[in-house]
């Protein structure tokens, strides 16, 4: 299941909340530098608080994700050749799926992985278009086993959003895409089956393994 690995995606995603208030007057690793440590020290002081009022944590993890991920656009993305197809209700009703999923995923995950450390690496990938760009991140469990998360973003309508994100080398977007494709040839390309029963899933040892992004 996602929910105790994936919630080094949930934990980075709600640092990435205010990427949009200054888009083009920060790049986007240097708005998530600054906000690292007031976001670290809001979530780990009142981890205990969440535990016990999930319903409040689901509704910040809501608020923060519809802030910063284009879920439209990540929606399309997954259904890949399959959104041609799709009517409009179906393709907004998947986006809406998708992201109720990952909100539910995270919540879960938030008051249940410990971790030591998140950090902005000092090393970035040079950005080669205006409008996309990537920000390099690790999380430090408390074991010490360090999860390295890449998040890409693009330039929408003067704002940054996250449209994909690769941990320990598994590229999530691409993931979810073949999830999606292989349901539909489970369910004889029943799209309203698909997004009925949509329910992603990263094994655990594959995130452990890691892959080639």
């Amino acid at each position: 299941m996602l929910g105790r690995w994936l919630v080094v995606v949930a934990v980075t995603m709600v640092m990435l909340a205010p990427l949009q208030l200054h888009a083009q007057s920060q790049s986007p690793e240097a708005l998530v530098r600054d906000n690292v440590e007031s976001l670290m020290a809001d979530l780990e002081g009142r981890k205990d608080y969440y535990a016990n009022n999930l319903g409040e944590l689901e509704a910040l993890v809501d608020r923060n994700l519809d802030q910063v991920a284009d879920f439209r656009y990540i929606g399309a993305s997954v259904m890949g050749n399959y959104f041609r197809n799709a009517t409009p209700e179906q393709r907004s009703r998947f986006a809406d799926v998708f992201r109720q999923t990952l909100i539910d995923t995270y919540t879960r995950g938030l008051v249940t992985f410990d971790y030591d450390e998140l950090r902005v690496l000092d090393a970035q990938q040079t950005q080669r278009y205006d409008d996309q760009a990537s920000v390099a991140m690790e999380v430090v469990a408390n074991n010490g086993q360090v999860y390295p998360v890449s998040y890409s973003l693009r330039l929408s309508d003067d704002e940054w959003r996250v449209v994909n994100v690769i941990v320990n080398g598994i590229n999530l977007g691409l993931t979810f895409r073949n999830q999606f494709d292989q349901a539909m040839r489970d369910n004889n390309r029943d799209y309203d089956a698909v997004i009925n029963g949509w329910s992603p899933e990263v094994g655990v040892e594959e995130l452990e393994q890691g892959g080639d992004a």
